[in-house]
Formats: structure tokens, sequence, C-alpha cells
């Protein structure tokens, strides 16, 4: 093992004493902050990650939620939290497009966390609410442009607010948007009929696709999905090169130990690497991959200036 030293206050900690002090690492329950509402895709990956690392660390791992501001008050909280490994948070929007959507957030994404694993990405696509007379990109379209400012679309994170705006960027047309806290009360208004679209998680989507209480359009990737091979893609409807989906990594308080950081990437990346673990959860439309902590760090920033730049050509103004 790469041999680790780190300075805490005036002192320096061997590399033994952090190896002893890992040795016993978790001495209570590991909490996993959400930054979504129970029942969203994120909320359902953590806690299938949590009970496979409970099973791991063999303490208590507690997914709790803390909804609200795209992430950002989850974000606060751990980057608040005592620095060592108990307090954990997944998560991508909060870290690459809070500073661009945001005039303000409490926290610094490159000092306050301590990269652990990256986890995966969703897959996004585009649902309508089946009494809209359309079954197409190109329809919707055209129905959107014969009657302007009558259609909306819901939000509930960075990616279904970014893919939206650049949708209404590169058609052109008069649509509303509408925010939400979270996937679940955006989705169930759009299945009331409140809404009449919205760029979604396949995660959170699925069960109404195969229900037909919601119509899959298209998806917001380059690559069709595995899940919904039918349905084309953003890209192949018109769109040239849209693509807007989701990362999630896994984020400690900066300044945990880094042998609490090798720990914890070494149990996480063996349950995300799992192939029944793997397979589980593309079945719900979520893409596992695993990485070192230098490696999550590297991809972290440089999806922030990807999110900067994707923010800044569609027109969003930080709120």
């Amino acid at each position: 093992m790469k041999r680790w030293a780190l300075f805490l206050g005036a002192g320096l900690i061997s590399v033994s004493a952090l190896s002893a002090y890992a040795a016993v690492f978790p001495t209570r329950p590991i909490t996993l902050v959400i930054g979504f509402n129970p029942g969203s895709g994120i909320d359902v990956i953590a806690r299938i990650i949590a009970q496979r690392l409970e099973a791991e660390v063999h303490q208590p791992v507690v997914v709790e939620n803390k909804p609200g501001a795209n992430a950002a008050l989850a974000a606060s909280y751990v980057a608040r939290a005592a620095p060592d490994g108990h307090t954990l948070t997944i998560g991508g929007g909060f870290y690459a497009a809070n500073p661009s959507l945001m005039k303000s957030i409490s926290y610094d994404p490159a000092k306050d966390f301590a990269p652990v694993t990256l986890a995966g990405g969703f897959v996004y696509m585009l649902a309508v609410n089946p009494q809209l007379p359309v079954k197409s990109v190109a329809e919707l379209v055209a129905y959107a442009r014969a009657n302007p400012g009558k259609l909306s679309y819901a939000s509930s994170n960075s990616s279904g607010l970014v893919a939206g705006e650049t949708f209404r960027l590169k058609t052109g047309i008069d649509i509303n948007h509408v925010p939400y806290k979270s996937a679940p009360p955006a989705v169930s208004d759009l299945l009331g009929g409140q809404v009449s679209m919205m760029f979604v998680d396949v995660t959170t989507a699925l069960p109404h696709i195969k229900a037909s209480t919601l119509r899959g359009l298209a998806v917001t990737a380059i690559d069709r999905s595995v899940l919904l091979p039918d349905l084309p893609t953003l890209d192949e409807a018109g769109l040239t090169g849209f693509d807007v989906g989701s990362w999630d990594g896994v984020f400690a308080t900066a300044r945990t130990p880094p042998e609490i950081i090798v720990s914890l990437n070494s149990a996480l990346r063996g349950i995300i690497d799992n192939p029944e673990v793997k397979a589980r959860l593309a079945l719900i439309g979520f893409e596992t991959r695993s990485s070192t902590p230098q490696e999550l760090g590297n991809f972290a920033e440089a999806q922030r200036a990807k999110w900067a730049k994707m923010i800044r050509e569609a027109g969003i103004q930080p709120e």
C-alpha cells in the first residue's frame, strides 16, 4: 500500500497511526446523505449501495434524505461534517452544476469534499403525458410551435433543467419551466397532466413507461439505452449533438484521513463492480462505473467545466 502521511494541526501523524485508525473504521454507523426525496432515482441507487456497504463494514449505513436546492443542502451538511469518513454523499450535480446555476453556494466543491469513487450515471429520457397528441420529438416540436406557451416541462435536478433549456434553445419553441425539489412530485404532476413533459431519469420513469401512463419520446444521450432500444436519441431525432446526462460519485468531507478514503474506496468499488450489483442497477437505468479517488477528482473538475459551458450556452441565468 502506498505510504501516507497527514499533517493535523502542528504535528505529523505517522502512517502507523493512520493505519491503526483505519483498522477500526468505521466505529459507528455511516450516514449516506442524499440531496433528493425518497423514491428519486439517486435515492434508489443509494439504498442498494448502502445495503451492500453495511454488510462490508459491519456497521449500519443509514440513508438520510436532505432535499432542496439541487442537493446543495445535502452538500453543505456533508461539507460541515466531521472529517472521519462516517458522513458521505453521493451525487454529481451539487459539484458540477450548482456553481454555475446558483449565484452563491455555501460550500466549495473542490475544497470541501474528498473524492472516494465514481458510482456511475443515469440514462435520461424525454417523457410526455400520453394525453398529449404527440408520438415523436418532431410531433412534439410541431405541436409546441402551433400552441406557443401552452406546454410546460418539469425539472427536478440540474440534468433535467439543462436538458429542458437546451431543448428549448435548439428547437426554438415556447414552453414554460416548472421546477420541483425532487422527481417523484414532478412525475406525479406529469402523470396528472399538470405539466406536459419532463426530462427524467429512466430509473424513475421506467415503471410508468411500461404501464403506458407515460410516453417516452427519446433518450438524451448520444447512444440508445439498452433498456429502451427502440427509443431514438434526441441526436437521431434531429437535435444534432444533444448529449445531456448525469453522473454520480461518492464524496466524503475534506480532510478525511487518506487511509479512511482508501478503505471506503476499496469497499465501494467491490460493490459497484460486483456483476450482480451492476446487473441489478442496469435494469433500473443506472450504468455503474467505479474509480480511484484521484480519477473521481479529475473527472469531477472536468465535469464542472463541461457543465459551466452547457449552462452558459443554454442561456440559464444563476439564481
